[in-house]
């Protein structure tokens, strides 16, 4: 006889409602929050901030929650991963109701034409990763909210960064994933980056379709811009000058982006997306 468990809301979070893996508890994200990598890039982003009111650390889960020029925002360093990017989203969706969430991340790039130190804006993912299958079927889009495409677009035009827009693989891992050889490691599969490309895909990272997938799922607002710190078609990367430099331009343009869908929220009164006819409306 087999029995089947079920995992209570209880069971992943305290009385309080604290979050067992972020272990964020309500009040202390805003609806507004960059997600990054690396934690050491939170902390770049924080000190970024007018203000600090929370800082929460808890396994790779580093969280700051301020203001940035007026406005309240949150960045998390969620670490590597459409699984680590699962659990962020699934339990800041436990805190948020309709957030708005923008990955600030960094990426390899599959097109000749995209230079080392570009952003690279994702409309959609390519799910390689197969988190994401546990909520959707396998033919789920994953896209980004238009908005937040038309925000990230406008910001790195206006810092006068180098941008593309285009579509973006998530890999599920690093190496062989990604077609990577290291000694006595050698990738199953070859010919996977070539397919890519020749469909037309801007950039390879690890996080992007299972954020945005899962923000549709959760009903919630999301998008990415990705920095390029390597290119594949020429086997190049960059050096360590032009890799912080790229991702203080990435989040520089996150949170410009953040500014600009406020200004959008408060334009677009009833409707149920922005859009451009609602300008001096």
């Amino acid at each position: 006889m087999t029995t089947h468990h079920r995992v209570s809301a209880q069971q992943v979070q305290d009385e309080t409602g604290r979050q067992y893996h972020i272990g964020l508890a309500p009040g202390e994200v805003a609806p507004r929050v960059l997600l990054v990598g690396d934690p050491a890039r939170a902390k770049m982003v924080a000190e970024m901030f007018d203000t600090v009111r929370c800082e929460h650390g808890n396994r790779e889960y580093v969280t700051y929650t301020g203001t940035h020029q007026g406005l309240e925002v949150s960045v998390m360093g969620t670490g590597m991963g459409p699984d680590n990017m699962e659990i962020a989203l699934v339990e800041l969706s436990q805190l948020i109701e309709r957030g708005t969430f923008i990955r600030c991340g960094t990426s390899g790039a599959l097109q000749p034409e995209i230079e080392l130190g570009d952003l690279v804006i994702s409309q959609g993912a390519v799910r390689l990763e197969n988190t994401s299958t546990a909520y959707v079927h396998e033919g789920y889009p994953a896209v980004a909210h238009p908005e937040v495409v038309l925000a990230l677009v406008q910001a790195a035009h206006a810092a006068d960064a180098p941008h593309h827009l285009g579509m973006t693989a998530t890999a599920p891992g690093f190496y062989g994933p990604q077609e990577r050889t290291v000694p006595g490691f050698t990738p199953r599969r070859r010919g996977l980056l070539d397919e890519l490309a020749t469909q037309g895909v801007a950039n390879l990272e690890m996080e992007v379709s299972s954020l945005l997938t899962l923000a549709s799922v959760g009903k919630h607002r999301a998008g990415a811009v990705c920095g390029v710190l390597a290119s594949r078609p020429r086997d190049t990367f960059i050096d360590d000058d032009g890799k912080r430099a790229t991702e203080r331009r990435c989040v520089e343009v996150g949170l410009a982006a953040l500014h600009l869908l406020h200004a959008m929220d408060a334009q677009r009164g009833d409707a149920s997306c922005w859009h451009p006819g609602l300008l001096g409306g």
